[in-house]
């Protein structure tokens, strides 16, 4: 119970500064949908994406986009707190160690859900529709919030270990990035022969699929599966090197 508490302390305390400079998701929310824009009335008519409409076929992969980006704040928020010597304080105090990491984790889920809830309410003015049923929102919201999760111990590993403000968050740059070599913004039908081979094997795709089916009231199949080993891979190898790094710069 004592970790618990602790936990809930130290989240309410993040969200506060997050309320009090509430421009981190605000950002983090506006690229997404410029790219929602700039995909959807400038890119879109020449891109064929079959039967639905391409911004039902677009939004998935611009969510898992939100994702990326909004987890880079979980890293430089951390790497602040460490050039604060806020740890060192917490750690002469009777906290439970890995409150202060959780702290921040939950603290990004909440930020991240928002910023998602701001870019999917954008999609519906731009034409979104789903014909998903609340089990299968149920089901994308358990894939994204196991993907924030993933992608946010991730990010306690360069809070913890960058030297700089830039180092702290430019790890994210790659997870943007990786959407754009995958299907979430063409089918991968389209690409040639190597760039196909990676885009249909990197967990992206699978993620993409899986929602987009979900959305559509569809069966997502394999895609589900394979989404969520990739997702329980990530956050198993992530969780481990975070914690390990966590330890290091406390011990």
């Amino acid at each position: 119970m004592t970790a618990l508490t602790d936990t809930a302390v130290l989240t309410g305390r993040s969200l506060r500064h997050i309320t009090r400079s509430p421009d981190t998701i605000i950002t983090t929310a506006l690229m997404p949908i410029a790219f929602l824009l700039l995909f959807v009335y400038v890119l879109g008519g020449a891109i064929d994406a079959g039967a639905a409409s391409y911004v039902d076929y677009l939004l998935p992969g611009i969510l898992v986009i939100t994702i990326a980006s909004s987890i880079s704040y979980t890293a430089f928020r951390l790497y602040l707190d460490l050039q604060a010597g806020i740890l060192e304080r917490f750690q002469t105090m009777p906290i439970a160690r890995p409150s202060v990491l959780w702290s921040h984790v939950l603290t990004s889920l909440v930020a991240t859900s928002v910023a998602l809830a701001a870019v999917i309410a954008a999609a519906l003015v731009m034409g979104f529709r789903s014909d998903a049923g609340v089990l299968g929102w149920l089901a994308v919201a358990g894939i994204l919030g196991s993907l924030t999760l993933a992608l946010t111990w991730l990010a306690v590993i360069p809070g913890l270990t960058a030297t700089s403000p830039d180092g702290a968050t430019g790890f994210a740059y790659p997870l943007i990035l990786l959407p754009f070599v995958s299907s979430a913004f063409v089918p991968t039908e389209t690409m040639p022969g190597p760039v196909r081979w990676f885009a249909e094997h990197q967990p992206v795709t699978s993620i993409v699929d899986a929602v987009r089916a979900l959305l559509a009231g569809q069966a997502p199949g394999a895609d589900l599966w394979i989404a969520l080993a990739w997702v329980g891979a990530i956050l198993a190898v992530a969780y481990i090197l975070a914690t390990a790094a966590y330890r290091r710069r406390i011990g």
